[in-house]
């Protein structure tokens, strides 16, 4: 199975300050589900950022279905980004627009017919849930209902590989494992899935890997099945 994930001897190091990430290799195979796991400061929003090409390895090479990232250009990098379902703790919604062009935002910018982005947006919407809250502002949801139009925007593109940095972050238990079946699901449908959490007692028992990241390590123990 061709990994759509691989990390080789990746370091990276920010300016005047420590090392972030020190040699990590893994690998995430296609139409897998894994959790990234560790302590504040560990280095998991890092690994999220340098495959979503938000930063850029000091030294190893990323490769992301394929491609070596460090032969994308800087112009090149918004459409490598349009089949990545990035998802982030603060999901910065437009509280100015409705919940449907929230969702519709990385279509237009794509510039899909207006049939084409209604027919998506419903069914990425219907994913989440949420087809009857179209119409809706964000300001007048739920956090865990906001959390859900982020992961529709995220879909809408049909992404091969979901990225999500502690998406349950803000949420309570019950609400935060609503979210993780809901990835779940999306990746029953095939989509490769990683994500980066502190909520350790959320995931142990959801029977998918846990890659444990330790000031910038991997801690090779815990690199098993949660």
């Amino acid at each position: 199975m061709t990994d759509i994930v691989n990390f080789q001897d990746v370091v990276k190091r920010y300016p005047r300050s420590q090392t972030a990430l020190d040699g990590v290799s893994l690998s995430l195979a296609r139409g897998e589900m894994a959790f990234l796991t560790g302590h504040s400061g560990a280095g998991k929003s890092t690994l999220i950022k340098l495959i979503g090409l938000i930063e850029r390895p000091t030294r190893g090479r990323v490769i992301i279905n394929g491609t070596d990232l460090s032969q994308v250009k800087r112009h090149q990098i918004p459409r490598y980004r349009q089949r990545l379902g990035l998802i982030f703790q603060n999901d910065n919604l437009l509280f100015d627009r409705t919940v449907f062009d929230n969702v519709a935002l990385p279509l237009v910018i794509r510039g899909l017919s207006h049939r084409d982005i209604q027919r998506r947006v419903r069914a990425a919407l219907h994913t989440v849930g949420l087809l009857d809250h179209e119409r809706k502002l964000p300001i007048t949801l739920s956090g865990g209902e906001q959390q859900r139009v982020g992961i529709a925007r995220a879909v809408v593109n049909r992404p091969y590989l979901i990225l999500a940095d502690e998406p349950t972050g803000n949420l309570d238990p019950e609400l935060a494992a609503d979210i993780m079946s809901l990835f779940m699901r999306l990746n029953e449908g095939g989509t490769s899935v990683l994500i980066a959490t502190h909520a350790l007692d959320l995931v142990r028992h959801l029977g998918h890997r846990r890659i444990a990241l330790d000031h910038g390590h991997i801690d090779a123990p815990r690199n098993t099945p949660a």
